[in-house]
């Protein structure tokens, strides 16, 4: 029953119906007025802004005001009236500002003048100029004359006097001396001689030769300069040996030629001779 009850009911489907209703009721509570002031409300300001300015516009360019206006020039003269005074008010505070600045300055200045005096490290003197007098050249002390008896006793000051003068003599004889010993020594050192060994090898003619014979013969040789050493008899084959003898020589009287010669006279004996060692001593 109840769900054919809602089924028939049309107050949902006519709800707009309700709301026209509503609307024309408070519409006609408020009046018509109300509803044409809301619409012309923006409007009405801009155009009385436009038309004022178009006023001023035409009344500037004319330079007259017409009888019907005589409101609107009059009200914007007094405008610039006010604000030129109230301009005019400000400046002169400004002014008044700017001068006691000014004279708060001046104050502070001169208490900073009267500070940098009082104290002592900011206390400045004048420095005093002193008079310097011209240079005057001062003139050498002048040269008393000598007396004769100054020039007595500068007579007797030798300055190359006779001491020297021995003293020179008998530093030259010293020299002399010395120079004298270190000759004689130097010539009573031995000089010294540049020596030789030298190490031989005579070789007879065959292996009956008197080996004996051979070194008697070669040691019969005499020299100044030459010293003859140890030998010995060396194999060299076949039966043959050959004397090995040493001997030492002065380089500056004694040469390895001079002693071949010598050695190679004994012909029966002496087939030829070698050096087998050569030192320097």
């Amino acid at each position: 029953m109840a769900t054919n009850f809602l089924v028939h009911e049309k107050i949902w489907f006519d709800k707009f119906k309700y709301d026209d209703a509503e609307r024309r009721f408070y519409e006609q509570m408020n009046g018509p007025v109300a509803g044409a002031s809301r619409q012309e409300n923006g409007a009405s300001v801009i155009l009385r802004d436009i038309a004022r300015a178009r006023e001023n516009i035409q009344k500037s360019l004319a330079g007259t005001s017409g009888p019907g206006a005589s409101s609107g020039p009059s009200g914007d003269h007094s405008e610039l009236v006010i604000r030129i005074a109230s301009l005019e008010v400000e400046n002169q505070s400004l002014r008044g500002v700017v001068q006691e600045l000014q004279q708060a300055i001046s104050k502070l200045e001169a208490r900073l003048n009267v500070l940098e005096k009082s104290s002592p490290g900011h206390r400045a003197t004048a420095p005093q100029t002193q008079h310097v007098s011209p240079m005057r050249q001062v003139e050498p002390p002048a040269k008393k004359p000598a007396t004769p008896a100054e020039d007595d006793e500068d007579d007797d000051i030798d300055l190359f006097g006779s001491d020297n003068e021995e003293e020179d003599k008998e530093a030259a004889q010293l020299r002399e001396e010395r120079l004298r010993q270190y000759a004689e020594k130097k010539a009573k050192k031995p000089a010294l001689v540049a020596k030789s060994s030298i190490l031989l090898d005579v070789k007879p003619w065959d292996d009956e030769t008197d080996m004996a014979q051979l070194e008697a013969c070669v040691r019969s040789i005499q020299l100044d300069g030459l010293v003859w050493g140890a030998s010995k008899l060396v194999p060299v084959g076949y039966g043959i040996r050959k004397l090995q003898i040493q001997c030492v020589v002065e380089d500056d009287k004694v040469g390895t030629d001079l002693l071949e010669e010598e050695i190679t006279k004994f012909e029966e004996h002496v087939q030829s001779v070698d050096i087998a060692a050569f030192n320097k001593i």
